[in-house]
């Protein structure tokens, strides 16, 4: 099992919480991992960025050679543009739609969809709609991380325990809202799969 993964979106969109969810996740399962640094998480609403690299065999590198990640999971549409020379031509784009309008000359979003959509391998949500629903718009990115779980090969239930270890100090509340929210995602992930 080897799965390259790129992180991708803008800072206090919860990227450090998906990273930290599937890490776990994945050192549960006794897998190797290596993740490269965050970029941009000191400044709220610059770009964030990771690799993260899972492997049953030790990994060399924790950097993620161009054309080789297995998905792109991204909180902010553009964010996702970035990366796609990093994606893998069997790779997996899984990203919310709902942009965070950062900058002045955001490019118009169908411009952006259109762009994700010429990859054969994708999924799009509303992640805040889902989220809000819910009961929290805080809770996008596990909808993000929830899409993007039947494409991660690591076990489910490993994701919704690595979630109650990570949350569990803030209540069972807390740690339910963002099951739930990982269960939506998955939900319109299968749907549209």
């Amino acid at each position: 099992m080897k799965k390259d993964i790129i992180l991708a979106g803008v800072g206090g969109q919860g990227i450090l919480s998906i990273a930290a969810t599937i890490g776990t996740a994945a050192i549960n399962e006794d897998l190797y991992l290596k993740q490269a640094e965050v970029h941009g998480m000191s400044q709220r609403g610059g770009d964030v960025q990771s690799n993260l690299r899972l492997s049953d065999k030790p990994i060399a590198s924790d950097l993620i050679p161009e054309g080789r990640a297995d998905v792109i999971i991204s909180v902010e549409p553009m964010e996702c543009l970035r990366y796609l020379p990093m994606l893998a031509a069997d790779g997996w784009i899984i990203t919310n739609t709902v942009p965070f309008e950062n900058i002045s000359n955001y490019p118009e979003m169908k411009q952006v969809m259109d762009k994700i959509k010429t990859r054969k391998n994708h999924i799009m949500l509303d992640a805040e709609s889902i989220a809000k629903e819910l009961g929290t718009v805080k809770a996008a990115n596990m909808v993000v991380l929830g899409a993007a779980a039947p494409f991660l090969d690591l076990p489910y239930n490993a994701l919704e325990d690595a979630i109650r270890a990570i949350f569990g100090r803030k209540g069972e509340e807390v740690v339910n809202l963002n099951l739930n929210a990982l269960k939506a995602g998955k939900d319109q992930a299968m749907a549209q799969k």
